[in-house]
């Protein structure tokens, strides 16, 4: 014999119901029990019926009357016409009788438990005539059985324990006085020794299943239900949570324990006890294999099962300096909770004693804190012991698996993964089995954290990248083309998934939402109807969202969003600047930022402030890394200044040649950043600062070579100022070449001091042959302290910088 268990989703409406039906006329179930929830939806309904009334709200008549049309519904749109009356008048003789225990209700104006679980009785009650008419209309023959008859409990309604030797031998007793082989029972309720209805806790019905198979020692348990099998994690939270093909007993208690719904944790006791297999099946998707549960863990497959959480969760801490080396306080706490029926759902206790905290329902807590205030009021008041802290709006994640046991490092995994994405932990717990790590963290921090975990744990085939870009211009819009144009390489190559779920311009700013991303070949047509743009909304926005693995491009050369990166790193999300100025600033900001991002543990990158793509800082770094020591620096680091004078010999005037570099896309928006030395000061700064020393820009010597005139008024008058110094442009060029030299901008760096300027450059010096809009870098070291390490390239231009940002983003996704 099986017995099979349909949920109120399974059974929600007459087209569900022929569903479940048409399983139950499979073969394989010919002897068996079938268990059935109420009508989705209808416990809550008969338990806000139960309160309305005893609050003396008469709107539980017109409850009770929509849920007497819609049973009745339910039978004519099921059974034909000439079948309808003897279960129609089942149903509205249930129903008279529970107007009736309801009036009693409303005139006492009290719901004891006892009458609550008779109320809510009738949803599994009516569920399961309903169906037994509905079976035996098709011509099949079945029984029904009263579950209040077959199933013994205690009298705690509303959670009763099961009295298993009764229990077992009245189910034995039933099916054994009937011809038949298929069986109907309502789930979920049960009777007293007294015969008054008891229930069983939500999600009972599961519980009743698992009953009804011990007593008759049944071949499997099935569970159908509206998803197929137990889940890697919940799939509304994490769009690649996948089936559980198998898994123990203990495991499944673990899950179901923290919050796996597919299964009420009671369940699984009797049929383990049995050793019963249970299977999870999906109603909708009857072909689909779902999950079993049975007595021996996978023999292969991951070494974490599941990821699960329970919400709504408040942390209870009681500390104090009284508790060190007295036995007993642990004991009293419990007692005290145990006593005010408060269940302790987890519990960590630090080393010195000091301290104790047990997790337990927000529902619980008024009651939980003045019972613990009662027990401990001599210590309270003697200052023995710390008022008891609350705090709530909390969490708690958990890794299950039975192969946690013997690989190390799942802990460290664990909390690895959520430390770098700024989720904080309150509290841990460690099952001694070491089938569990549990851990507290916020309500808002819940869902990334699934998701964190199960990139982690499940999809090491897969990482998500979610990416906010602040700048949409030149170099923004080249960076967001080629995210297009690699999408699907990085997927299918790196198995890195990488989202661009948030654009900011100076004008609009927009995200998307529930889970989707931005489409990369058509966003500029979404910012034309996106919101208006503010900065700090969108550093809101991009905090509020918490999605996993973010990172915040920075692709503007705007002071007002350097600013925010601060905010930014302390949140754990990774901050990629092409901006110079953050890095640049005054150093005491400069070593904030680079704290933030080792306090945090985040990237805070910016390759492209100096060399645009060449890999300039990234050589630098790792050169220190390996133990090595810089010496000096030398480098051309303007791509601009390069450019024009690689093109400027006096046939042409110098101004002609600055613009023809700006329509190009090398220089500033004011090409007197690059022109003035400002922007190469700014970059041997940063690499001074990179190689550990402590520089301002009022330290840095700027030989500057463009006359004062041409700092004074806007960019306009900038090239008027150039075309009337024109002769002082020719002059400086005469010069260099009268040496057969080349005029280069150097920018210099040693013994602590830095200097940029205007240099005469031989023909047999490394910055000779430099063409175009290249840059080099010239690192003497101790270990290259004659032939330096040199890095050269091109270090200007949209594509190149671009293609410089798109690699720090790579850089964020590395352990």
């Amino acid at each position: 014999m099986k017995v099979i268990k349909f949920g109120g989703s399974s059974v929600a409406n007459a087209e569900n119901i022929k569903k479940v039906v048409n399983i139950i006329n499979q073969p394989q179930y010919q002897s068996t029990i079938v268990v059935v929830s109420a009508l989705g939806g209808v416990t809550d309904l008969l338990i806000s019926v139960g309160t309305d009334a005893a609050n003396a709200k008469e709107q539980y008549k017109e409850t009770l009357l929509n849920l007497e049309k819609r049973h009745i519904e339910t039978v004519q749109a099921l059974l034909p016409i000439n079948n309808q009356s003897a279960c129609i008048s089942s149903v509205k003789q249930s129903f008279n009788e529970l107007e009736d225990i309801c009036e009693g209700v409303f005139r006492l104006g009290e719901l004891s438990g006892r009458t609550k679980d008779r109320i809510i009785s009738f949803g599994e009650l009516l569920s399961s005539k309903i169906i037994y008419f509905y079976i035996q209309s098709t011509g099949s023959k079945i029984g029904w059985i009263d579950s209040r008859k077959a199933i013994k409990t205690n009298s705690n309604f509303g959670f009763a324990a099961v009295d298993f030797a009764a229990t077992t031998e009245s189910i034995k007793a039933i099916v054994a006085a009937s011809s038949n082989t298929l069986f109907i029972a309502p789930g979920f309720i049960a009777s007293d020794s007294n015969g008054f209805t008891t229930t069983l806790g939500r999600g009972g019905s599961d519980y009743t299943a698992s009953i009804y198979a011990a007593a008759v020692h049944a071949e499997a348990v099935e569970i159908w239900t509206d998803v197929t099998g137990m889940m890697t994690a919940d799939p509304r939270w994490v769009a690649n949570a996948r089936t559980i093909p198998h898994t123990s007993y203990r495991e499944a208690m673990e899950l179901s324990h923290f919050g796996a719904k597919v299964i009420y944790p009671p369940t699984i006791q009797p049929a383990m006890d049995q050793n019963i297999p249970i299977w999870i099946k999906n109603t909708f998707a009857p072909s689909e294999a779902g999950t079993l549960i049975e007595n021996k863990p996978s023999e292969e497959g991951e070494i974490i099962t599941g990821i699960s959480s329970i919400n709504q969760i408040a942390l209870l801490s009681l500390e104090g300096s009284g508790m060190v080396g007295i036995p007993g306080f642990s004991k009293r706490l419990f007692e005290a909770l145990a006593n005010e029926q408060v269940n302790v759902i987890l519990i960590t206790q630090s080393s010195s004693e000091h301290s104790i905290c047990v997790a337990v329902n927000t529902v619980d807590v008024a009651k939980a804190k003045a019972a613990v205030d009662n027990a401990f009021e001599i210590e309270l008041m003697s200052k023995k012991v710390e008022p008891l802290k609350v705090e709530k709006e909390l969490s708690i994640i958990a890794l299950v698996g039975d192969k946690m046991k013997s690989h190390p490092g799942i802990a460290g995994r664990m909390f690895s993964a959520l430390g770098r994405n700024g989720i904080n932990i309150r509290a841990i717990a460690q099952g001694s089995s070491e089938r569990n790590i549990s851990a507290v963290v916020s309500f808002n921090d819940i869902k990334k954290a699934v998701n964190v975990l199960h990139e982690a744990f499940f999809e090491t085939s897969h990482k998500q990248l979610n990416v906010f870009i602040c700048g949409a211009g030149n170099v923004g819009g080249k960076l967001i083309d080629q995210i297009q144009q690699q999408q699907a390489y990085l997927l299918q190559n790196l198995n890195l998934q990488v989202r661009v779920t948030g654009i900011a311009t100076s004008k609009k700013m927009l995200f998307v939402d529930n889970g989707n991303e931005i489409d990369v070949s058509h966003w500029k047509d979404a910012l034309v109807n996106a919101e208006t743009m503010s900065l700090q909304g969108f550093v809101d926005g991009i905090i509020a969202k918490n999605l996993r693995n973010s990172v915040f491009v920075d692709v503007t050369a705007n002071a007002e969003v350097a600013g925010v990166y601060a905010q930014l790193l302390s949140k754990s999300i990774a901050v990629v600047a092409c901006n110079k100025i953050a890095a640049s600033s005054v150093y005491t900001n400069y070593q904030h930022l680079k704290s933030l991002a080792k306090e945090y543990n985040v990237p805070y990158l910016f390759e492209t402030n100096v060399g645009a793509g060449l890999p300039v800082i990234g050589t630098l770094n790792d050169l220190i890394k390996s133990g090595d020591r810089i010496n000096k620096i030398q480098a051309v680091l303007s791509g601009t200044l390069n450019f024009v004078f690689n093109n400027y010999d006096g046939t042409k005037p110098f101004a002609q040649v600055v613009k023809q570099a700006q329509d190009e896309g090398y220089t500033e928006p004011d090409p007197r950043l690059d022109l003035g030395g400002t922007d190469v000061m700014r970059k041997i700064m940063i690499l001074a600062r990179e190689a550990g020393n402590k520089m301002e820009m009022e330290d840095i010597t700027n030989n500057g070579f463009l006359p004062a005139a041409c700092f004074e008024g806007s960019v306009a008058d900038f090239y008027i100022a150039m075309e009337k110094h024109e002769a002082h442009f020719k002059a400086l060029y005469d010069a260099a070449a009268a040496k057969n030299c080349k005029l280069k901008f150097v920018a210099q760096f040693e013994n602590g001091k830095a200097s940029v300027g205007l240099q005469h450059i031989p023909s047999n010096s490394d910055f000779y042959h430099l063409y175009g809009k290249d840059n080099i870098v010239l690192f003497y070291t101790q270990r290259y302290p004659e032939q330096p390490m040199v890095v050269k390239g091109a270090g200007a231009g949209a594509d190149v910088t671009a293609s410089g940002v798109f690699a720090d983003i790579m850089r964020v996704t590395a352990p």
